[in-house]
């Protein structure tokens, strides 16, 4: 009997050492600063929502659910040096949508001579989100959800 009790507090010694000395390494990598400059923000982008609200008060309607599906692979690439191109990726519309052009950023404002235009309300280092308001009346808003790819 001593011999099954000795095994037993022997398993259950061994079994509760292994158990708690092993901990989670606390990682010393920093965490990845995103702050929203051109250098951070260039990227190839896939617009993964696109919500329109006509007013505070209403709810959000998702735009892209309306779109062809030509519509919904397309990519923009920002490029450092302030170019940009989107292309008509993937089922290529006709006309093809492709773009090219210039784009800015002044603080958290994105502008262009083209497509690109708003605040950006939260950034990443992956996914970028921007804000237009009073596109078609006055108190709407437009958001802009951008997946780097």
């Amino acid at each position: 009997m001593t011999t099954i009790t000795t095994k037993w507090a022997l398993m259950v010694l061994v079994a509760g050492s292994l158990l708690f000395s092993c901990k989670k390494e606390k990682s010393s990598a920093p965490t990845p600063t995103c702050s929203v400059n051109m250098v951070n923000i260039s990227g190839t982008y896939k617009l993964t929502s696109l919500q329109y609200k006509s007013s505070t008060s209403t709810t959000p309607v998702e735009e892209t659910d309306s779109w062809e599906p030509c519509e919904k692979d397309d990519i923009i690439i920002l490029k450092s040096d302030g170019i940009y191109d989107f292309k008509d990726q993937g089922t290529v519309c006709n006309p093809s949508g492709n773009e090219h052009g210039t784009w800015a950023l002044k603080g958290n404002t994105l502008t262009s001579n083209g497509i690109l235009k708003g605040t950006i309300t939260s950034f990443d280092c992956k996914t970028m989100v921007y804000v237009t308001e009073n596109v078609l009346v006055q108190g709407d808003k437009y958001t802009f959800t951008m997946v780097k790819q």
